[in-house]
């Protein structure tokens, strides 16, 4: 048994997972939250086999408990705590090495990476680009540290995967002297899940990725679409903050900047008044009053007619990236849908899909609507443009990556 243990630590939170990565099948997981506040709250579900054999199949059992977790260190013992009373114990299960999503690698970090003290400081440094998650995500690695200080700790960042971006494509076309002093670029996240994804579906079809052209959607509350070529990432949707790009959950996507400073100017909205606008106020939240695209289905069936449009601008953005990759790609061989509303809206993916006939891309509506769990084709056997649903596993691709180094 090899296991490792994925730690995504938030500001007040963070998740935990412990893989076998010789089954790459999950031991343990849990959620540690309301950290600082007066009573806090933690969650722990150990994954068990209910029967032996090759048709074993798999049980959980979750214990819940709740008490003050000061701080990140505190919140590692209250997991230790739960793996020494609810199991599995870590004495039998020591992971071999910890792995840390770090959302931010600028332009710094383009493969996962030993964490060292010179490491640690760049993920400081890095915080002024995205402030809200590097200073969280440093607090879990810290934690972690003294939690596990004989194990190799790797940061996996959101942003490696795409790397490989030509200039052409990471570069915003504003003054040069000010985009290079501030490191304002494209720079793109849900690395770790287009990574996984492209390569599980290269996997599925019994193909290569490096002969692949491939178009992925990530669409969750956050939503992001890439384009990626033999493997590598060559255009993505979020730029230089995860804002860009497809209408969200609660971000507006692509907007014309002069809408902020007629805000600013006519509206008198703040910097601050404005990013919480953007980031928490907008998208599906501020178009139908609901960031679930599940309450929108039902307020459209309803006859709401907010929901409708907000539903039609999403999918207009949809069909807008999926056209806009498949020019710079010259043509796709996948499409694959993948996260919570990828996996499971049907009538997300065939609306989305449904103006590409021209391309060789052709829904199977049978396919598109049988419900599953796994990896499943949804166009027709006739389709040029093979069309997966493919279940994301964020969790799994950051253990695989710190395996990697923490072997090397």
């Amino acid at each position: 048994m090899t296991p490792v243990l994925v730690v995504n630590s938030g500001s007040s939170s963070f998740k935990y997972q412990l893989i076998d990565m010789d089954a790459e099948t999950t031991l343990a997981s849990g959620l540690v939250e309301r950290i600082g506040e007066a009573v806090g709250r933690a969650t722990h579900t150990v994954t068990a086999p209910a029967t032996d054999g090759p048709a074993a199949t798999y049980t959980d059992a979750t214990y819940t408990r709740e008490l003050p977790i000061p701080d990140h260190t505190a919140g590692f013992q209250v997991m230790l705590d739960a793996f020494a009373g609810d199991g599995p114990s870590l004495d039998d299960h020591r992971p071999i090495a910890v792995g840390h999503r770090v959302v931010h690698g600028g332009a710094r970090f383009f493969e996962p990476t030993l964490i060292t003290p010179l490491v640690e400081i760049n993920i400081d440094e890095l915080s002024v680009l995205a402030p809200l998650h590097n200073p969280a995500n440093l607090a879990g690695i810290v934690a972690a540290k003294k939690a596990f200080p004989d194990v190799p700790h790797v940061a996996v960042f959101d942003t490696a995967f795409h790397q490989t971006l030509a200039p052409e494509a990471y570069t915003y076309a504003i003054d040069a002297k000010v985009a290079a002093s501030h490191r304002i670029r494209r720079y793109g996240f849900h690395g770790t899940s287009h990574k996984f994804v492209s390569e599980s579906a290269a996997a599925f079809l019994g193909r290569r990725v490096t002969e692949l052209k491939q178009i992925v959607f990530h669409l969750g509350n956050g939503a992001s679409v890439t384009a990626i070529d033999g493997g590598r990432s060559v255009e993505t949707s979020m730029g230089f903050t995860p804002l860009e790009g497809l209408v969200m959950g609660t971000r507006s996507g692509d907007l014309d900047p002069a809408v902020l400073f007629h805000l600013a100017r006519r509206g008198g909205m703040s910097i601050d008044d404005l990013d919480d606008l953007l980031n928490k106020r907008s998208g599906m939240l501020g178009l139908a009053g609901s960031a679930d695209l599940r309450d929108i289905r039902a307020a459209i069936e309803a006859g709401d007619q907010h929901a409708i449009l907000a539903y039609q601008v999403y999918v207009h953005r949809l069909r807008a990236y999926a056209g806009a990759y498949l020019a710079q790609l010259g043509g796709a061989d996948v499409i694959s849908f993948t996260a919570g509303v990828g996996e499971n809206a049907p009538f997300v993916r065939s609306a989305a899909l449904e103006t590409l006939g021209f391309a060789g891309v052709h829904i199977d509506d049978d396919r598109n609507l049988a419900p599953g769990r796994g990896i499943r084709i949804i166009s027709t056997d006739a389709s040029p443009v093979t069309v997966l649903v493919v279940p994301t596993d964020e969790e799994l691709e950051i253990a695989r990556q710190t395996l990697s180094v923490a072997r090397t």
